[in-house]
């Protein structure tokens, strides 16, 4: 089975002091465990940078250009990056018309694109609420939270 990493899951990643970082990294080694495709799109690194880049006052990392490039190299040799493809533009069209989301989750609708096009049958993000609302327009594709991967430790 396939599965897309959320960007909310690599920002936790590769945040040591979020308190869902090891969350994070147990629902990977899990799902790694289970022999899953773990898989990003390029948007997910786009939005990584983004939210990497960011001040810390303003809700990001505060890391310099060069410590988010180094760490999205990191889950580019991670992960399985899915190509951009033409398909993509037309399938995020129609489930934006579909699901008339409007600001920020205009991103998600567009992965969720991605997950239709590539046959990407699951999701994998800390923001559940925000992608079941969008996967309820293409029944197949299911929405995973960490918490409910991550083995507890000890």
């Amino acid at each position: 089975m396939t599965v897309l990493v959320d960007t909310s899951v690599l920002g936790r990643l590769a945040n040591t002091d979020d308190p869902s970082h090891w969350v994070a990294g147990a629902a990977v080694l899990e799902m790694r465990r289970r022999r899953e495709t773990l898989l990003i799109a390029a948007q997910n690194l786009i939005e990584f940078r983004n939210f990497a880049t960011r001040p810390l006052m303003d809700n990001g990392l505060g890391l310099l250009v060069t410590e988010a490039q180094a760490k999205a190299e990191e889950f580019e040799s991670l992960f399985t990056v899915v190509p951009d493809t033409p398909e993509i533009y037309p399938a995020w069209k129609w489930l934006a018309s579909l699901s008339a989301v409007t600001g920020k989750q205009v991103h998600d609708v567009r992965l969720i694109a991605i997950c239709k096009v590539n046959n990407i049958d699951r999701v994998l993000t800390f923001n559940v609420r925000h992608f079941l609302r969008l996967a309820a327009f293409l029944p197949g594709i299911s929405i995973l939270s960490p918490n409910s991967i991550a083995k507890p430790v000890g």
